[in-house]
């Protein structure tokens, strides 16, 4: 897999792996949802192409995302699992979940991820206010 990115900064880096539509959703159900076979990933409510889930499967693979392995008891069937690097994804799903049940609601219905952790927003909300008012200092 070719890895060339669009430049150096560390932001678009990261959006050059894992921006895209499908990437965050397949390490979020792997991450939230335990999902580990291509079919378990395919069967998620937003239906992704099998097509599509191959190559991002491939792709978080070639970024050492995921690792591919099979089934102790079928060797005939792959299992993707997230490694350590893709485990660090997680503060940046859970950011996204709480942005969008922030943000999204009037837009569509938006499910409720059990267990996020209400102090979170409370942290969001004191680092955006701390934000604002170094802002405010040079104006």
């Amino acid at each position: 897999m070719k890895k060339e990115f669009r430049s150096g900064c560390p932001i678009c880096s990261a959006l050059d792996v894992v921006g895209d539509k499908w990437s965050l959703l397949i390490i979020r159900d792997m991450l939230l949802k335990h999902k580990k076979t291509f079919k378990e990933i395919s069967d998620s409510d937003e239906k992704i192409a099998p097509s599509i889930l191959s190559a991002r499967l491939k792709l978080l693979e070639s970024y050492k995302l995921i690792d591919k392995t099979k089934l102790p008891e079928n060797k005939k069937e792959n299992i993707y699992l997230l490694t350590e690097k893709g485990v660090r994804l997680t503060p940046i799903v859970i950011e996204f979940s709480l942005w969008g049940t922030d943000n999204m609601q009037e837009f569509n219905r938006i499910d409720d991820i059990e267990g996020l952790d209400s102090d979170k927003s409370a942290i969001i909300k004191s680092v955006q206010e701390s934000y604002n008012s170094m802002l405010l200092s040079f104006q």
